[in-house]
């Protein structure tokens, strides 16, 4: 659906509002499926009703109202689908939360987010006995058993599953422009941020590329689709799925998270028709040997993102179409390539309904084929985010001069394509995780050892970044690279422990005290650079039970 299309209609919520999308699917196709699950679970429009009107009866005797917000803090699964979209049929705010989260990072997201109630896996909740928890005052414990957390009070599954509550309509009908969510993305240069998006935005992020022609000059995606939803659902590529699919009327698989190991048995299994893999995700499955489920399923469409590799040998063994495009939490996938692209790593042209530049720092366009900061703007309101919850300068950078910066450095050649080439911003990106240097220097210098540190970015030899710390020791001290690491690892999610340690005896400063990290990305990994890998300590995300 084009942004003038949905500008004409902004008033209708049944368009992306998810409690009148529930009550009319559940009305007109009861019985087609919606989601699947690892385990064989199917529900129906009609039992997703079920489970979210439940679930947000109980949400509600537990004093959850419109406007609200409520952590969620779940790995996928039909609990995380079942509470987040009866948070929004209440008309209360979704704030998903990284599984991951530990310690300093965990206890700003919950601050941040103004949450009084959190609903929390059984073998996640303990943390929150480590942080100031700020407002937070109540817990649900899904996933296992829990008879004590912290000084929160604390209820069982339960209490989300009365058999004789309906929920209340809300005081005020829920629109289109009202908040959905808010999704923690990476800080640069400060803490995480808080994404605000409203259900215009949520929805246009899908809506942005579904209704392009495919190779049989179909739509990419319709109703008879079903959508892979790999990705954690504390991100943008974990609700996108969910969210367009409703709003289509289709349906999606939910699992855990990527394996490559069982990928394409879980396509067959589960009868996707549409994924998106990330980084490297494409590699490891071209690189995978044959399986038999690889070519005998219904998978019809894969997007790449970034497209940094040919795909043609990809596209011919597994017989998929693939397509690829630029997204953020912020925006709303704005740039787009055709089906089957060829440009090696272009991310394709502005779709209909935005306009994009590239800029120099006083947001003057730069020459084609210059470098400069990727900059959008939509023609239809709300349909990108709406600034950073409790953050208005962070909002007002990001918005300056009515347009929204995205931090990325682009290109663009004659043709109008425009192509990624680096951060502009001070971030690393690392097995489809945005990472603070900011956090990840915060936990290093709590070491007592540590004087100085600076977290960079190094190219990875698979895909995407390596976290690398260069660090200074303070006076007196010593600093052994093995123990720093054992340091941090129950400080940090494990995406986030760095592989390479450098110790330097002063970082390089400019003349008004900065950090010339520049320098130290162009110096990269030295010969005396510490490899957490090559000294055999491996960081796993944790298994959770239950």
């Amino acid at each position: 659906m084009t942004e003038a299309l949905i500008d004409s209609r902004m008033a209708a919520p049944d368009i992306c509002v998810t409690r009148p999308l529930i009550e009319r699917n559940a009305a007109e196709t009861p019985d087609k499926v919606y989601a699947v699950f690892p385990d064989g679970t199917e529900w129906t429009y009609r039992e997703l009703r079920e489970q979210v009107r439940r679930t947000a009866a109980g949400l509600e005797k537990l004093g959850v109202k419109q406007g609200d917000h409520v952590v969620s803090w779940l790995p996928n699964g039909q609990d995380a689908l079942r509470v987040w979209f009866a948070i929004n049929y209440l008309g209360a705010v979704y704030v998903p939360i990284n599984t991951s989260y530990k310690g300093g990072i965990l206890a700003h997201v919950v601050a941040n987010s103004d949450a009084s109630l959190i609903i929390a896996h059984a073998g996640l909740a303990p943390r929150l006995a480590d942080i100031d928890r700020a407002r937070l005052d109540t817990v649900v414990i899904l996933g296992g058993k829990l008879d004590t957390c912290a000084d929160l009070t604390v209820h069982d599954a339960d209490v989300l599953a009365p058999a004789d509550a309906e929920p209340s309509p809300p005081p005020r009908e829920i629109m289109p422009w009202d908040t959905q969510s808010i999704i923690y993305t990476s800080g640069t240069t400060g803490p995480s941020k808080g994404v605000l998006s409203s259900y215009l935005h949520a929805y246009m992020t899908g809506a942005a590329y579904s209704n392009l022609p495919g190779e049989d000059g179909n739509d990419l995606i319709s109703a008879d689709d079903r959508y892979l939803l790999s990705l954690p659902m504390f991100h943008v590529g974990g609700t996108l799925p969910a969210d367009i699919m409703l709003a289509m009327g289709g349906s999606i698989s939910i699992v855990d998270a990527f394996n490559t190991a069982t990928f394409w048995k879980t396509i067959k299994d589960t009868q996707v028709t549409f994924a998106i893999l990330l980084g490297v995700m494409a590699q490891f499955l071209a690189k995978q040997d044959p399986v038999p489920e690889e070519q005998d399923n219904p998978l019809r469409t894969v997007m790449l993102v970034p497209f940094d590799f040919d795909p043609t040998e990809f596209r011919a063994r597994f017989g998929v179409q693939t397509i690829t495009l630029f997204n953020m939490t912020e925006i709303s996938c704005p740039l787009i390539s055709p089906i089957n692209p060829t440009l090696l790593h272009s991310a394709g042209r502005p779709r209909d309904g935005v306009e994009c530049r590239v800029v120099d720092e006083n947001d003057c366009e730069v020459p084609v084929g210059t470098v400069g900061e990727l900059i959008i703007r939509a023609d239809c309101p709300w349909t990108m985010n709406h600034g950073y919850y409790k953050n208005a300068e962070a909002t007002a950078r990001a918005w300056r001069n009515g347009w929204f910066h995205t931090g990325d450095g682009f290109r663009k050649d004659a043709d109008g394509n425009f192509y990624f080439v680096d951060r502009m911003k001070d971030a690393i990106r690392r097995r489809g995780e945005n990472i603070s240097s900011f956090e990840v220097e915060t936990e290093v210098l709590a070491h007592p050892a540590i004087q100085e540190c600076a977290a960079i970015a190094v190219k990875s030899d698979v895909s995407e970044d390596e976290v690398m710390i260069v660090v200074a020791a303070a006076a007196g001290k010593t600093i052994d690279p093995t123990e720093l690491i054992t340091f941090l690892i129950p400080r940090m999610p494990h995406f986030m422990v760095p592989r390479y340690v450098r110790i330097v005896d002063r970082l390089p400063r400019t003349p008004t005290e900065k950090v010339q990290k520049v320098n130290l990305r162009e110096e990269g990994v030295t010969g005396d650079t510490w490899d957490r890998d090559k000294a055999g300590i491996r960081v796993r995300r944790e298994k959770l039970s239950g």
